[in-house]
């Protein structure tokens, strides 16, 4: 049961994520080539080009509606290489369980992106 309703909040999640970009392209506002960082705390690039919903940049929306979780494994070889970004299933609560601050309302991260209210250089 738990995962069904996990899969009805993404769906409802990825709806406004999917209004996000059109109304982020429709502005005209840039995408930023996104990096990651590696869980020994190394910046890498990646495989994708977007916005950062989290002024940390720790998630990330893609050009393309993806959802990213920007905290990846990784070592030496992707330092140089970089990582491939997989899709995570989004959510309706950023930051769930996390301290205040962290935590809040997709509608309203993408809202402050649409604002220009989050940093989007590296």
């Amino acid at each position: 049961m738990a995962e069904q309703e996990a899969r009805r909040e993404a769906a409802t999640a990825q709806v406004l994520i999917d209004e996000f970009v059109a109304e982020a392209k429709r502005r005209g506002m840039p995408t930023v080539p996104l990096k990651a960082r590696t869980l020994d705390g190394h910046l890498v690039k990646t495989d994708k080009r977007g916005w950062y919903l989290r002024q940390n940049h720790s998630i990330a929306i893609d050009e393309d509606g993806g959802y990213h979780y920007l905290v990846v494994p990784g070592g030496w070889k992707e330092r140089f290489t970089g990582v491939k970004l997989k899709g995570t299933q989004p959510t309706l609560v950023i930051g769930r369980g996390g301290r205040d601050g962290e935590t809040g309302y997709l509608r309203e991260f993408l809202a402050w992106v649409l604002e220009g209210k989050v940093d989007q250089q590296n």
